[in-house]
């Protein structure tokens, strides 16, 4: 949808149509469905006096503006006084309000992914006061940090920009993100929304994200209090979405597209790969959305799935919020999925019933959304009762409560102009995107280039990459508060620097430009035309011949260039990989608006890399065995399939590994610990569960498993690894901590991440980092049972990737009560 640039038309007044004069404590009215500015300040609430009475409205009268009362009573009465007209005019995302009890209209759609976003129907947007946002890097770039802090802190800073637009009438209190789907595939055109292809990776990101969008730090509110005792009371900054639940990870690709895919996933691979993020996003980040996604999943749609819906996300995850279809959903099941053939009356009702609360809808033939065009129909046809409509606008206004959407939020009151685009917040961004840029290779440590040695540099590239004010800044931004393009950023350490644009296999100045300055720098890659969403990749390879004329600069070189690869998901550079004549690559992926300053800080040396990539790069021909619509993770010889991801892949394809990233200086481990025997008393009402295992294995123990799910899991194996920096330059590094699962077991993961930490190492130093791991949460599998278990035997901790790692042999022995 394309984004909207002018002003919202309807402020809290007009969306209730009120044709008064405003009382004189309300010196202006915003141009949006938010905020009113009073008494020449920049912030009001639903629930102002004033604002009732210019409507000829006491507001003593509606017991849901009485803030002594609890939440759960004053949704009550908000609902109970509405009409089914009413309430059905509230069920999509431009919420018609109900003049007639005082409650405005209001624009649930916003968009935050990575950054304060204009993409929507105009609940957000940028002008006058509010130019711009700080527009962060893409989500797989700040993943490649494996930072939960600087993760934290970003969703801290945009939920920061999001209320300060909030007061002055530029933006909602709702936003559509994290995407938290778990890049299963390489050719996936949505790689760039994403943390990557690691479910705990995905499911740590979404937890510190929405941490930081949500939480109010030191909140002193009356309702904080109260959330002690009830999580829906707990009052929210901003209210953060995970989506797009569940198993959603094809776009189109060879026919297939996402409105129509039936995703036919085993329950394995739902519990350990697809749902996992979106159950740490709801357990642990407390998130207060879940977006439903347009795919089928076994024959229903995600958006009409009880199960999923009501039954794991509401009853077992304990959901404090509500569920939004993505943005035309239930319409899909009628008109592209033409599900059972039902009507728009009939699918408004199964998605409804099935715990869907808010229908997110495009124009499309004169309608919207489909539970504002067919909800009344729904429930006066018997097909709906209308206490579904009641749940689902109870959990909606619960919600926009703990917003402060009807009292304010003290604390957030003050945040304005000036705290959009801050210094410290682009300086956040350029932070971020260093941390994220990965070194895949670094032959005779040709990089750091000397800014005191080199005078003088030649930038090969597509203008699309070298002037990358379009590029870098990847899909669902905003408008961002300045762009430091890859040129600007080199140019700032080296004045002599020229430029020459490649195209189409050639690069006429190459041999003559290239012999003349002190170094050649490429910067190559893909663009959102080549993965975006609606696009899935059809190989792994770079486009527009860019191959051929990197060959030929590097050729002409005197000597060894540096590539800067800008892309989401992995590209096959074997050629540069292979050619001593390319010494350097670097993967800076989307950066966002600060992404040349970050470049150039890698190139130089102001910074040291020390990111890893979040997902594994292979080579081209990986993607000719295996289909897209294929969801299996394991590896399956009777199809030929050869698994996805780290955790089941073991061929020979792979360029570069989930977690490679090399760095300037020199890193080594040490541990005291050599083994860590645990043993883990099964109780007798707990029942020991079975294993899998390989061909061979003949007398398997009396306790194979224990069920998580049963289990009070207090066992710990805890461990400290020292990390020396043994090279001349102070350096991050990121200590990643994998099991193993006893080799006997057929079916399980090749290994599995459970833990990392970023630390900082100055040159010569040693810091020791110590780990506490969780038995069922990091030596749980997850049987062909789709039970999750701990397995008797000998796991393997490993901590590590690449060249540096270290391990030891955890015994767990699984004592069954007599």
């Amino acid at each position: 949808m394309a984004a909207s640039s002018s002003p919202r038309r309807l402020g809290f007044l007009a969306a209730l149509v009120f044709a008064v004069s405003v009382s004189a404590s309300v010196s202006s009215v915003s141009g949006g469905s938010g905020p009113i500015t009073t008494n020449g300040g920049n912030y009001t609430r639903v629930c102002d006096p004033a604002r009732f009475a210019a409507a000829g409205l006491d507001m003593a009268g509606f017991p849901y503006c009485d803030a002594s009362l609890p939440y759960a009573d004053r949704v009550r009465d908000l609902v109970g006084r509405m009409t089914l007209e009413e309430k059905v005019a509230n069920l999509g995302d431009r919420a018609g309000g109900a003049p007639r009890v005082g409650l405005p209209r209001y624009l649930w759609w916003g968009e935050a992914l990575h950054g304060v976003s204009d993409v929507g129907p105009g609940g957000t947007w940028f002008g006058d006061a509010v130019p711009g946002a700080t527009s962060f890097p893409l989500v797989i770039n700040s993943a490649a940090s494996f930072n939960e802090t600087l993760w934290r802190a970003i969703g801290g800073v945009v939920s920061t920009e999001i209320r300060a637009m909030y007061n002055l009438g530029h933006a909602e209190l709702t936003y559509w993100s994290p995407n938290i789907n778990v890049v299963r595939d390489p050719r996936w055109g949505r790689a760039s929304e994403t943390p990557g292809e690691d479910p705990f990776v995905v499911g740590r990101y979404a937890v510190n994200f929405v941490r930081g969008m949500q939480d109010i730090d030191g909140a002193t509110t009356a309702a904080s209090a109260a959330a002690a005792t009830d999580a829906f009371s707990r009052p929210i900054k901003v209210s953060s979405c995970c989506k797009h639940y569940a198993a959603y990870d094809v776009d189109a690709w060879n026919g297939t597209d996402r409105l129509t895919f039936d995703a036919r996933v085993q329950e394995r691979d739902m519990v350990e790969t697809f749902e996992r993020p979106f159950e740490m996003c709801i357990r642990d980040g407390d998130a207060s959305c879940v977006m439903c996604s347009y795919n089928r999943i076994n024959g229903v749609p995600a958006c009409a799935d009880a199960r999923l819906l009501t039954e794991t996300v509401r009853r077992d995850w304990q959901l404090h919020g509500y569920i939004v279809s993505d943005c035309d959903s239930v319409r899909v099941m009628v008109r592209d999925a033409k599900w059972l053939g039902y009507t728009g009356v009939e699918a408004t009702a199964a998605a409804m019933k099935a715990g869907l609360d808010l229908d997110c809808g495009m124009f499309w033939e004169g309608v919207h959304d489909f539970f504002t065009t067919y909800g009344v129909d729904a429930v006066r046809q018997g097909k709906l009762k209308e206490s579904a409509v009641d749940n689902a606008l109870t959990n909606l206004y619960l919600t926009l409560m703990r917003l402060g959407f009807f009292d304010g939020i003290p604390e957030l009151e003050s945040l304005g102009a000036a705290d959009v685009c801050t210094e410290e917040h682009k300086e956040l961004a350029a932070d971020a995107a260093r941390q994220g840029m990965v070194l895949l290779k670094n032959d005779a440590a040709l990089l750091p280039l000397s800014p005191e040695k080199v005078n003088s540099v030649a930038l090969f590239g597509q203008l699309q990459h070298i002037n990358a004010t379009d590029v870098m800044l990847g899909d669902y931004r905003g408008k961002p508060c300045r762009v430091v393009t890859p040129y600007d950023g080199v140019r700032k350490v080296v004045s002599s620097t020229s430029v020459h644009a490649c195209d189409k296999g050639s690069c006429d100045t190459a041999a003559a430009a290239a012999k003349t300055v002190d170094a050649t720098i490429v910067v190559a890659g893909l663009n959102m035309s080549v993965e975006r969403e609606s696009n899935d990749r059809e190989d792994l390879l770079l486009p527009w011949s860019q191959a051929s004329w990197i060959n030929a600069v590097a050729e002409a070189s005197p000597s060894p260039i540096v590539l800067v690869i800008m892309s989401a998901g992995g590209v096959d550079v074997s050629f540069a990989q292979d050619n001593p004549k390319i010494g350097a690559v670097v993967w800076a992926g989307y950066p966002g608006e600060e992404g040349g300053t970050a470049i150039a800080d890698v190139l130089f040396g102001k910074y040291n890399p020390g990111g890893r990539l979040p997902l594994t790069w292979y080579k081209n021909e990986y993607v000719s065995k295996i289909p897209m619509t294929s969801m299996a993770l394991r590896p399956d010889a009777e199809h030929g399939y050869p698994g996805r991801t780290y955790k089941f892949y073991g061929g020979a394809d792979v360029l570069y590994p989930f977690g490679h990233g090399l760095s300037y200086t020199n890193f080594t481990y040490a541990s005291a610990t050599a083994a860590a025997p645990v043993t883990v008393k099964v109780g007798a009402w707990e029942y020991c569960k079975q294993l899998t295992y390989k061909a061979g294995v003949s007398s398997p123990p009396a306790c194979p498993a224990v069920n998580v799910a049963s289990h009070a899991c207090q066992e710990e194996v805890s461990f400290a690894v020292t990390v020396a920096n043994t090279g001349g330059r102070d350096g991050t590094h990121v200590v990643p901590v994998y099991t193993a699962p006893p080799a006997e077991v057929d079916g399980a993961p090749r290994k599995q991440l459970v833990a990392f930490r970023r630390v900082r190492v100055a040159a010569g130093a040693a810091v020791e980092v110590t780990f506490a791991l969780n038995v069922c949460k990091a030596f749980a599998i997850v049987e062909e049972t789709a039970y999750t278990v701990v397995p008797s035997g000998v796991s393997r901790v490993l901590v590590g990737d690449d060249a540096l790692s270290l391990s030891f042999p955890v015994q767990i022995d699984l004592q069954a009560a007599a």
